[in-house]
């Protein structure tokens, strides 16, 4: 019972929504992945990508430009209520996704950080982090978190 309770607690605090800097700042309810679409469609705020980042232990500089394939400056010029276009912001939500799969599996930040950051035999040594500028490697990253919460050796 203090396993769930503790679970849930973590869960709550490090929900999708406060990943991406909480409600006051996506201001949009997320009850099903049609909400998802509508969010991705209206786009996200510079100021939740940011949000995010300080979440994931590596540089907006990494970040934009190993992730989302956009130089820094490109988003270091817009204000934090700017709005992202379509395609960043749902890659943005899908990488909250799994990074929200990572802390209900790990639920410690710096250990999250620490797996996420560390080169990983499951995924052909390759960091997981490092997989997060393809679908498929998001994919990937979030089939080895789910065989690792059921306990498969990954």
């Amino acid at each position: 019972m203090k396993v769930a309770a503790k679970k849930r607690k973590a869960s709550a605090t490090l929900s999708f929504i406060n990943l991406l800097g909480g409600e006051t700042i996506v201001n949009h309810p997320v009850r099903s992945e049609f909400d998802l679409i509508s969010l991705s469609n209206e786009g996200i705020s510079k100021a939740s990508l940011d949000a995010l980042t300080g979440h994931l232990g590596i540089s907006k500089k990494a970040f934009s430009e190993n992730i989302l394939d956009t130089s820094v400056k490109t988003l270091e010029r817009k204000k934090s209520t700017d709005k992202l276009d379509k395609r960043t912001s749902s890659h943005v939500i899908e990488i909250a996704k799994v990074v929200e799969h990572a802390f209900d599996v790990f639920e410690d930040e710096n250990k999250v950080k620490v797996w996420l950051n560390t080169p990983n035999r499951a995924l052909n040594d390759i960091k997981p982090i490092d997989l997060f500028y393809i679908p498929t490697g998001l994919g990937m990253v979030d089939d080895i978190l789910g065989r690792i919460e059921h306990g498969v050796y990954s």
